[in-house]
């Protein structure tokens, strides 16, 4: 099947670890590769696609770390369960835009981009063993400013179904977990 939808490279994680230690094997992958850029995008088909051309078009004009908002003039959330839009608006987004020094309003979002030159700066090293879990998206997410690279949010969209929402965030050990990391 992969080979069929012309899929170049299955990455299969033989150690322990969770998000930060996939993120860490898919992106040294795609540097490997050569890529001046990667787009990060959720698996769980919440995020509207159309906005991959804003990533490319940021890179494109020199931006190094650009994060997806569904709260920006032109994003669009729909259906956000009422305890995440609480968490990522009055606690994920000060806390992290106070250590960035950047007003950002959707810091979990999980649709982001990054330039190979931020990537590999030698004051970010993001390859390191001790982002395992949700802490390597926060790290990103800060340090690009902290540098003085170029950072922006643009728009996207972000639809929840109706009903029940299917998370592998659960509502206290999950949500404790990425408040922690």
């Amino acid at each position: 099947f992969l080979k069929k939808m012309n899929v170049r490279a299955l990455l299969v994680l033989k150690s322990k670890g969770r998000q930060g230690t996939q993120l860490r094997t898919a992106f040294s992958y795609a540097l490997k590769q050569e890529y001046e850029g990667i787009i990060q995008i959720d698996g769980n088909n919440k995020d509207g696609l159309e906005a991959i051309p804003k990533f490319i078009k940021a890179f494109d004009e020199g931006f190094d770390y650009v994060q997806g908002s569904r709260f920006i003039e032109g994003g669009k959330a729909v259906n956000t369960p009422p305890v995440r839009y609480f968490a990522v608006r009055f606690l994920a987004a000060p806390i992290l835009s106070l250590g960035a020094h950047f007003w950002y309003t959707d810091v979990t979002n999980g649709f982001r981009g990054y330039s190979r030159r931020y990537l590999l700066h030698p004051k970010v090293q993001p390859f390191r063993d001790l982002f395992v879990r949700y802490e390597f998206n926060m790290y990103l997410t800060v340090r690009a400013n902290q540098l003085g690279l170029k950072t922006k949010e643009i728009p996207v969209s972000r639809e929840y179904p109706k009903g029940k929402v299917h998370t592998k965030i659960s509502f206290f050990k999950g949500n404790f977990d990425f408040l922690i990391s």
